[in-house]
């Protein structure tokens, strides 16, 4: 499952020349991948409630053009790495149809205590047939 997400540039996420910190694009991907979790009927505040957290244990960007105070990004996000223990988010951020920037985020689902847990078989069940590979 492929999800668009948009997201008007704010301007606290700019530099004094109007155009996104290159931050700001981790606020962005972390939006967009807990909007995909809830289209998929897994709201994040839920899944914490039950005790599953997803720390990112790798983060990277690419960034291609960009981006400037009032433009509408989308951020389009989806599954690309599943295991028991391992979670791969794939990302596009693009505006008015142009490549501004790529990303990828791995996540290692966890309990409150921080130690590595298998994902619940309901949630691996339905990552698993939202994939994209």
């Amino acid at each position: 499952m492929r999800l668009r997400h948009p997201i008007r540039v704010r301007y606290a996420e700019t530099d004094q020349m109007g155009v996104v910190h290159h931050a700001a694009y981790v606020v962005w991907l972390e939006e967009a991948r807990t909007v995909w979790l809830e289209a998929l009927g897994f709201p994040y505040h839920e899944l914490e409630q039950e005790g599953l957290f997803f720390p990112v244990v790798d983060l990277g960007l690419t960034y291609r053009r960009p981006v400037r105070y009032g433009q509408v990004v989308e951020v389009e996000t989806w599954l690309g790495e599943l295991a028991s223990r391992r979670v791969g988010f794939f990302y596009r951020v693009e505006v008015a149809g142009r490549l501004a920037a790529e990303g990828r985020s791995v996540h290692v689902p966890q309990d409150e205590r921080g130690r590595t847990r298998r994902l619940p078989e309901p949630l691996f069940s339905r990552l698993k047939a939202a994939r994209v590979p």
